[in-house]
């Protein structure tokens, strides 16, 4: 099981998801993998009928929005976590709150090579070259094939939330930055 959770918009990259699904199932002839898509957003009718366009509907589950602890119950059953955001300008210099959701659930991710996705999951993440959805299609088959690299991943993603990245450890930092721009007034 493949999740995905956030915004269905274009920047998200839910149609190169989509079109990655579509290489596993018919290029790949895989049809033992399943994605569930939580979240909604101003593409998410423009995706369904995507998905039904491409004839992998049948292997794709749009949820929409869901509560919370709904969400928590279906993210914790996934084998990894996608995050298709596009490479591009915003996304490269932006961490998306679905990482921090997935290292902090213990997921293992794959992602494009953002930079600042890279700087927040480091070894969590498997990089697919940017935008390339046979690359990532490609890295989701191998993450899923290797169970024991996942485990490593999202352990490794859990302790990096812990000690380096959840709000404790950030506030100093936080607080520091606006005392600085404070201070250029």
């Amino acid at each position: 099981l493949v999740g995905y959770v956030g915004v269905m918009g274009e920047p998200e990259g839910i149609d190169y998801l989509l079109q990655s699904v579509r290489y596993i199932v018919y290029e790949k002839n895989r049809h033992d993998i399943h994605f569930m898509l939580i979240g909604s957003g101003p593409m998410f009718e423009k995706l369904q009928a995507l998905s039904k366009e491409l004839k992998v509907n049948e292997f794709v589950e749009f949820t929409g929005r869901i509560p919370d602890n709904e969400l928590l119950e279906r993210l914790s059953s996934c084998d990894i976590c996608a995050n298709p955001d596009k490479k591009m300008p915003y996304n490269d210099r932006s961490t998306m709150n679905k990482i921090m959701e997935y290292m902090a659930m213990g997921k293992p991710i794959v992602q494009f090579d953002l930079l600042e996705g890279r700087r927040s999951a480091e070894g969590a993440s498997v990089y697919a070259k940017g935008n390339d959805i046979v690359d990532f299609a490609e890295n989701i088959l191998k993450l899923l094939e290797d169970t024991q690299r996942r485990q490593q991943m999202g352990e490794l993603g859990r302790k990096r939330m812990e000690e380096k990245l959840e709000w404790r450890h950030q506030v100093s930092k936080l607080l520091e930055a606006y005392e600085k721009a404070w201070q250029c007034k």
